[in-house]
């Protein structure tokens, strides 16, 4: 229910951003690059990230304007990894959220300005004194989530990704190489989201690193699930292609550990997200539910 309130409002909030009507210091919004961004952004998505930043600041007492509009920024620059991701020089899919991939619905040049305008605004609304009064504070989200989606975090692990492909020569990734990669590229701007809550509600270091701990938690055990339904689901399920990994020679914790092990390893990580919220009482008890909805999910 939380989850659907949650991405209901993110929807409606994000419709705003993404009109077509210009907004103070704005010369002109392209109608087809409006159009491509939407199809991009609205109407499908679980929202799992701001979910987990609206529900984290919540935890600490912390609603309304500042920690939506925060929550939107991460979905927004999620978007743009999707759809980065989805081109014919990366993932090549023709298929998100069961609806054709930006590259498909419209082009390539069209996708890559996508991509590159979802970023930028995700930027834009986190600096806005709309999402909090103290600059000190929207600073910290900025260096954030620049950090968890750069070099050394989404785009850094997106690289990874492409070597272990053998994109660039044979490779052989075992398991400390796996895990660098996926807390890389699907880890970090999870993390982030849990700490964005946390930043939002002034936590003190301890608190603000056991919800960071619980979110790197909550981020491996995507990825595992993800892995494993990679394998299991159907592509009508899924909403986009399955068994990519597989084609394409590409080692997962589901090949090093099998699927019983692998199921083992969510196990493991949901008992370690709920020690770090240990402290936090029946309060955090959503955030606990969330991630074994993460592990349990079938889409």
């Amino acid at each position: 229910m939380r989850l659907t309130e949650v991405a209901t409002a993110i929807e409606a909030f994000l419709e705003t951003l993404l009109a077509d009507a210009r907004r103070s210091g704005e010369i002109a919004r392209p109608p087809r690059l409006m159009a491509a961004m939407r199809h991009a952004t609205l109407g499908g998505g679980k929202r799992l990230r701001p979910f987990l930043t609206i529900e984290a600041a919540r935890l600490l007492g912390v609603a309304g304007e500042g920690a939506l509009r925060t929550g939107a920024a991460v979905e927004l620059l999620h978007g743009y990894s999707l759809v980065h991701d989805d081109l014919p020089s990366m993932d090549d899919d023709d298929l998100r959220r069961g609806r054709p991939t930006v590259h498909k619905a419209f082009d390539e040049a069209t996708a890559i300005l996508v991509g590159d305008a979802l970023q930028t605004l995700a930027f834009e609304v986190l600096a806005d004194s709309a999402t909090d009064p103290d600059g000190a504070i929207r600073s910290d989200l900025v260096l954030g989530l620049a950090r968890a989606s750069g070099l050394g975090g989404m785009v850094g692990g997106q690289l990874l990704d492409l070597t272990a492909e053998g994109r660039y020569g044979a490779v052989s990734f075992g398991d400390t190489e796996i895990r660098q990669l996926q807390m890389m590229k699907t880890g970090a701007i999870l993390a982030f989201s849990v700490e964005a809550g946390a930043i939002l509600g002034r936590a003190d270091a301890e608190t603000r690193q056991r919800l960071v701990t619980y979110g790197w938690a909550l981020g491996a055990a995507f990825q595992v699930a993800d892995d494993i339904l990679d394998r299991e689901a159907s592509s009508e399920a899924m909403g986009k292609r399955t068994g990519k990994d597989l084609e394409k020679g590409k080692a997962t914790l589901v090949d090093l550990l099998g699927m019983d092990g692998a199921r083992r390893e969510c196990a493991r990580l949901v008992a370690t997200a709920d020690e770090a919220l240990g402290s936090f009482g029946p309060e955090a008890d959503i955030l606990r539910e969330t991630v074994r909805f993460v592990v349990e999910r079938q889409a």
